[in-house]
């Protein structure tokens, strides 16, 4: 089998590597076309998420045709705040029975990254890339989230590959008694002195400052999270103000000052590429949350309170499911905040790393 390694280069070639996507998938059901509109500009170096990283695509072929993808990736900002020599790998994707090619493929994408400087590579978090799905295969996750077929994880640890890090991801079924609840959380935390404001209703003047700053610093220690310069952050609010998150996004305040926010998007249900015959259960057509407090109003309600603001507008679009979205495995106050609202795990993914320095 004659297989070959190339780094491609031009918006022609690049698309190719971006459009690969649509090829693995297309055997599912119910799946998300690949994300041309970012991650083509990305790979050109053009946009804020491009700026201080540098990227190096790989593609594996056999007899001509791409069967397997990857982005070698030194993201400075993520080096910076955890003092870390760190490369990612991002955006990989492979046909079935690619087992060699995906080897050479990581070997070559590893070299580089040591020629960078990195000892170690993670796959499956980093730049705006979700873990990989370990049991549930079929159910379409929310836009964000990974679909990957299950025998990703043999390729992957065929090619150096450990486990690094297991998360969970939740999932609530809307109830009479559960409204209720989030009616009664976001009360209680008004009554303590607290104010939930959607970020429409922020003045515009000071959305973006009072947002970043306070997301940044809620999640300065979470595990594997880069802080967001106010450039990503603003490229960020430019998809909420078409997607509807400005209506579920929410700054949590004390006396004015912010001290938690939520990033909250709708579903996306139209977006969703279906074959005949095939319709989304409800359970399918759920939001994407994040959630963070500052480590000074952690313990007070504001977290049940902003996360019962967002499924409360999402109720109301309609939505008879929510999503908590992916928690670490080890993050218990999340994970029995999670519990609070309702929620059930629905789902298990997975990070990885790869030591290059052997």
């Amino acid at each position: 089998m004659a297989i070959k390694i190339e780094s491609p280069r031009g918006e022609s070639a690049l698309t190719e590597f971006v459009l690969f996507h649509d090829r693995v998938y297309e055997y599912r059901s119910a799946r998300w076309a690949a994300m041309i509109a970012v991650q083509l500009p990305l790979l050109m170096g053009e946009g804020p998420f491009a700026a201080d990283r540098k990227f190096c695509p790989f593609v594996a072929r056999e007899h001509g045709q791409i069967v397997a993808r990857a982005v070698a990736l030194i993201d400075r900002p993520y080096q910076r705040h955890w003092n870390e020599a760190l490369g990612h790998i991002v955006m990989f994707e492979a046909m079935p029975d690619s087992r060699e090619s995906v080897k050479l493929m990581f070997d070559e994408a590893a070299s580089w990254l040591r020629g960078q400087g990195a000892t170690l590579a993670r796959t499956g978090y980093g730049l705006l890339e979700f873990p990989y799905a370990i049991d549930d295969y079929e159910t379409l996750p929310p836009d964000i989230a990974r679909q990957n077929p299950a025998y990703y994880h043999a390729l992957l640890k065929d090619a150096g590959f450990e486990s690094e890090h297991g998360w969970v991801d939740y999932k609530i079924k809307v109830t009479p008694e559960l409204i209720a609840r989030y009616e009664s959380a976001l009360e209680a935390c008004r009554r303590a002195g607290f104010e939930i404001v959607a970020l429409k209703d922020v003045p515009a003047a000071r959305r973006l400052g009072d947002f970043e700053p306070t997301w940044n610093q809620a999640f300065s220690r979470h595990w594997g999270m880069t802080p967001f310069s106010r450039d990503e952050m603003s490229f960020l609010f430019d998809y909420f103000s078409v997607s509807g998150g400005l209506e579920t996004s929410v700054l949590a305040y004390k006396d004015g000052v912010p001290i938690g926010a939520v990033m909250a998007t709708p579903p996306n249900p139209d977006a969703a590429i279906l074959k005949p015959g095939r319709t989304l259960a409800d359970h399918e057509k759920v939001n994407f949350l994040g959630i963070g407090v500052l480590e000074a109003a952690r313990g007070r309600g504001v977290n049940l309170a902003m996360a019962a603001y967002s499924y409360l507008q999402l109720i109301k679009s309609g939505s008879q499911y929510l999503s908590y979205t992916l928690v670490l495995d080890d993050n218990w106050p999340s994970r029995r905040t999670a519990e609070k609202l309702g929620a059930k795990i629905c789902a298990n993914y997975i990070t990885y790393r790869r030591d290059l320095r052997s």
